[in-house]
Parts: C-alpha cells; structure tokens; sequence
C-alpha cells in the first residue's frame, strides 16, 4: 500500500484477509517466531501487517471527519456481516482485587496500601453466577488480579464447579500469568476462553509500565501457551499509556498480526490516582475509536469488546464502540458492595447500564442506536 491514500483506500486495503504464509513479521525478522520462544512447533503465521506506519499515522491522525465517518461506517459493515445486528453480552465478575504484581497504572498494584482489598469465596462466586444465569447470561467472565490465595488449585475447583452447573455456558478467565500446567489445569477443569492483555509489545514501553521483575518475554509466552492449550484468546492494549506513541501502536498491531487471538480488547488509558501514573492524562476517545476501527478491519471475525473503560472516559463511549466495529459488552454481575474497590482506574463504570441490573437500560440504549443484546455463548467462528 502507498503512502497518501484517502482514509477509504486505507479502510478498504485493511478490511483484506491476511495471507496464510510461513516465517514473516517481526518475530521472523529477529530469526525465531513466538511459537519457538514459547517452547512448541512453529505454527504458520500471517503475513506482514498489510499497513504501513505512515498509513496508521493517517489513520489515527490525519482523517477528515467525513473520512473518520466512512471508516467507521466500513468497521460497522463488516461487523455486520460476520455478527448481524446483535451484540454479545458477557457477565463480568471481579473475583478479587489483591495481586501480587506492582504495575504503575493499575489501581490494584501491591503497593496500594490505601485501596480495601477483598476475594470473593467460591460461594459467594456461585451465587453471582446463578444470578447471572436467571438473567440470561451464558458466559461468565471471571476476572482478578494475581491473588496468591486464589492460587491453581481454587481456581481449578471454582472453574470444574461452575463447569458442572452450567455445562452449556462458556467460562473466560483473566487472571494474569501463570505456568503452562495451570493453565492446562484450568482448561481441563471447564475454563474456554483467556483475556491477557500484553499492554505493550514493545521492550522499552514496556518497562516504562511495569517494574524490572515484569517481563514482556513473559507475557507473549503465556499467550502462546494459552493458545496452544486450545483456549479461545484475548490479548490487547491501553491506549494512550504514558510513553506511548504511534511506533508502540505499530508494533502491538504487528505482534497482534502474528497471534492471531480470538478476542482483542483496548480501551483508553485511564489513570488512578494511587498510583504513580496519577497526574497522567487520559488517553484519546478518538484514537481509541479509530483504532477499534482499524481492528475490526483487519480483524473480521475477532470478538471485539466496547469496553468499561470507554464508558467511563465517554458516557456515550460504549456506544460510540459498538458503532466503531465493537461487537460485545461486559455488564458488571460482581456483588454491588465490591464494585468501586475494583479500582484498575478512577471512576470506572460500573452502573446503570455497565451492571446486571440495568440491562433493561442497556437493551433500550442499544435499541436506539440499532443493535440488540445477544446472550449467545457467542464464540469465535472461523
């Protein structure tokens, strides 16, 4: 693709199915792909990213508005086409806001000492489930930080029992980094689906956002790992993070290319203000957009969410999202008491329509805009 082309051509030449061929992008150009690093068999990878940094920077910063307009307008198409008009709701449960790691935008890092900490017990965890159910849900989301009592073998248990009670819902887990055996332990309990965001796949930025025991090694290693084992994975990005600029997007829409996940989840970056990034400011609703967008079309078929965090920047965010490509939204089914001390950043949406309870409020508002809830396991097809 050319330097200089409208945002339509860019929108058009994005949209474009990937070409199936071996030894290609940035892991091959360093002479050994992810799936060697991670310890397994080379799988065959797409092609290089079908976009150039000058097309992305005209992407997320040159567009006219009527050129921004028809490259969401082509992102809702193709969402359409692979998903109609229906949009795939997942319940969200919070299990647990203790963690062991200290990254510098995450209102639950360890060294927090002012948040009020609490786990959920695995009957308090049934409980929302069960009340998840009756109100439609049929995947539940089971999300935390890496709480050292909530260690492999809870989580194995709590998952085979969820498992056993609704044998026909789909379990995802977001629970951070874990060895290849748990996570083989959790898949075989019942669990479907992992959410590992990677934040940043580019070394430097990376460890402007994670202290030196942290590693970007690690985590693309666990995605690999998590693919391998058969789970349906997610990966993605905070937009706007402090140091990040067009290059990090580059090469986290590089490394999303050569994964391949299932499911892709950004949202802006949003700061906290226990944290060290408190005085930050809050990353683009426009760029967040456009790059929802930009991934639908690269993406066709990957579950897309409209996330929390774009509701809390934006109180039409969500909206704006599914209108952007988005194609699923993850209302709040934790116990009510325990929402506001979930707190990866301040102020964060977990109400009215972000919650259980408002999904009479969430099926008008997605009405208005001409979509419809869907409580469809709601899995990936290829």
């Amino acid at each position: 693709m050319s330097r200089g082309r409208t945002g339509r051509a860019l929108a058009e030449e994005a949209g474009r199915e990937p070409a199936r061929v071996p030894g290609s992008g940035s892991a091959a150009q360093a002479g050994k792909a992810p799936a060697e690093e991670a310890g397994r068999e080379p799988a065959r990878v797409p092609g290089p990213l079908p976009l150039s940094r000058g097309e992305l920077r005209q992407i997320l910063e040159e567009l006219t508005g009527e050129q921004e307009a028809e490259l969401f307008a082509r992102a809702r198409r193709k969402a359409q086409e692979g998903f109609g008009r229906g949009i795939y709701l997942r319940g969200l449960l919070e299990i647990s806001n203790y963690c062991r790691n200290n990254c510098y935008y995450c209102g639950l890092r360890r060294d927090n000492r002012q948040l009020e900490r609490y786990r959920l017990s695995r009957e308090e965890i049934l409980d929302c489930c069960q009340a998840a159910y009756q109100a439609g849900f049929r995947t539940f989301v089971l999300q935390g930080g890496e709480d050292p009592v909530q260690g492999p073998d809870w989580v194995e248990e709590t998952v085979g029992q969820i498992r056993d009670r609704y044998p026909q819902c789909a379990i995802t887990l977001s629970l951070g980094e874990h060895s290849r055996e748990t996570y083989r332990r959790w898949r075989e309990a019942g669990a479907d689906r992992y959410l590992l965001r990677h934040e940043t796949a580019e070394p430097k930025h990376y460890e402007r956002l994670h202290p030196p025991e942290q590693s970007l090694q690690r985590r693309k290693e666990c995605l690999w790992k998590l693919k391998e084992l058969g789970y349906q994975t997610g990966s993605g990005i905070m937009v706007g993070s402090p140091g990040q600029g067009l290059e990090q997007i580059y090469r986290d829409l590089e490394f999303l290319w050569e994964l391949q996940p299932e499911m892709i989840g950004i949202g802006p970056f949003l700061p906290q203000h226990q944290t060290p990034f408190s005085g930050e400011k809050p990353g683009s609703l426009t760029v967040t957009l456009r790059l929802l967008a930009l991934l639908r079309l690269l993406f066709p078929r990957v579950l897309l969410p409209a996330t929390t965090a774009l509701a809390t920047l934006d109180t039409g965010g969500r909206n704006r999202g599914i209108l952007a490509g988005a194609n699923v939204v993850m209302p709040n089914i934790s116990p009510v008491k325990n929402r506001k001390n979930y707190a990866l950043y301040d102020g964060k949406a977990s109400n009215g329509a972000e919650a259980v309870e408002g999904l009479a409020l969430l099926r008008e508002e997605l009405r208005q805009i001409g979509y419809v809830p869907s409580m469809e396991r709601g899995d990936y097809h290829v």
